[in-house]
């Protein structure tokens, strides 16, 4: 049996005639760019996420560098972000011309909130939260901090779509939440998409006036914007994706908990759940101290599998220049040696489930 680390064939395939229906419907509309569908799945994601406010973006990277332009963070401001991160957590960051200032990741995957504080200087102007692999990190104590310090919060839900801390949705604690559709995202477009969300009317309006270059109305320019705007084919897509959200993240869920409770092998550290969360599962993340060794096992298996992420942003080449040494984060790197995203996807059969899970624990019988 032949099972890809991630197949998006499958999360098509369940829903085809809607998702043809939609597509067709927007295409004999005739309205291409911020029509009705891009309102409307702005509406229905804020109301699904509990947000006063949604705007759709071009894709995530988008919605996290346009938040820190908009909310006046840049040269020479710090903020401080986890740094077992993807790369474009970062790059949100840096492309303001902002310093990221790196925080140690807890056994959750997120940023370590005891480890926050240490790190606030003069220069500290915000805090990316990060809610890695679709699990919420530890929000009440980062927003008591945040308030204490009159920090702003950015939250990185690109990961994160439906994830909720003590009830309350990802997205909805600080200033603005971001959040990529990309086609492998737990609400996913079929190309590049993203949104922010916000309680605040004003950075709403701001947003979407930027992502339209700048313009209130047509010809009319406020201030030197950028081209940011999701479609409308992505909106109506992403509209039938999300009135089924809740049954994908509960097939994610059905396997995940099949993972943790089925897999037993003493080598190989399987994901915590923080109390009083509900996690989507966007990746299920293993920690094997002698990780090429398993996924060398697990090709001879022909099962596939993903390393997120191999390379920390602090290491590598394009964050040479904040001069952050190997070693000055060991967690991070000691992570990024060890973790393994095991098969993962819509549609993934019960016989799937079942050959991996054996696979992985006859290894273990054999290390």
């Amino acid at each position: 049996m032949k099972i890809s680390s991630n197949r998006l064939d499958r999360g098509f395939s369940a829903y085809q005639n809607e998702f043809e229906a939609k597509a067709l419907e927007v295409l004999r509309s005739g309205w291409y760019v911020l029509g009705k569908e891009v309102a409307s799945f702005e509406d229905e994601f804020a109301q699904y996420t509990g947000s006063d406010y949604c705007v759709g973006l071009a894709n995530g990277l988008d919605a996290l560098w346009i938040a820190f332009r908009l909310l006046n963070i840049g040269q020479g401001d710090e903020v401080i972000v986890q740094g077992n991160t993807y790369i474009a957590s970062v790059m949100g960051i840096t492309i303001n011309g902002a310093t990221p200032v790196f925080v140690e990741p807890d056994s959750y995957h997120n940023i370590d909130v005891s480890k926050i504080e240490e790190k606030i200087t003069s220069k500290t102007k915000a805090i990316l939260v990060v809610h890695l692999y679709g699990q919420a990190s530890n929000m009440d104590p980062i927003m008591k901090i945040a308030n204490k310090y009159n920090l702003r919060v950015v939250e990185d839900c690109a990961q994160s779509h439906g994830a909720s801390y003590n009830g309350k949705m990802t997205g909805t604690f600080g200033d603005i939440g971001c959040f990529s559709f990309y086609p492998s995202k737990n609400l996913g477009a079929f190309g590049d998409g993203g949104a922010i969300t916000t309680n605040s009317s004003a950075i709403a309006e701001d947003f979407k006036v930027f992502r339209n270059y700048g313009s209130e109305k047509r010809y009319f320019n406020k201030v030197v914007g950028t081209n940011s705007r999701l479609d409308e084919l992505q909106a109506g897509l992403l509209r039938v994706r999300l009135s089924h959200i809740h049954e994908l993240n509960k097939e994610r869920e059905f396997i995940c908990q099949r993972y943790l409770n089925e897999i037993n092998v003493p080598s190989i550290e399987l994901p915590e759940v923080r109390n009083n969360t509900t996690t989507v599962w966007h990746q299920f993340v293993v920690r094997a101290q002698n990780r090429a060794k398993l996924i060398d096992y697990l090709n001879s298996k022909e099962i596939g599998t993903i390393v997120h992420y191999p390379i920390p942003p602090h290491l590598s080449e394009a964050y040479k220049y904040l001069n952050v040494n190997e070693g000055e984060l060991p967690i991070t790197e000691q992570f990024s040696n060890e973790v393994l995203s095991l098969p993962l996807y819509s549609g993934m059969t019960f016989e799937e489930q079942t050959y991996v899970i054996n696979s992985i624990n006859e290894y273990g019988e054999f290390i």
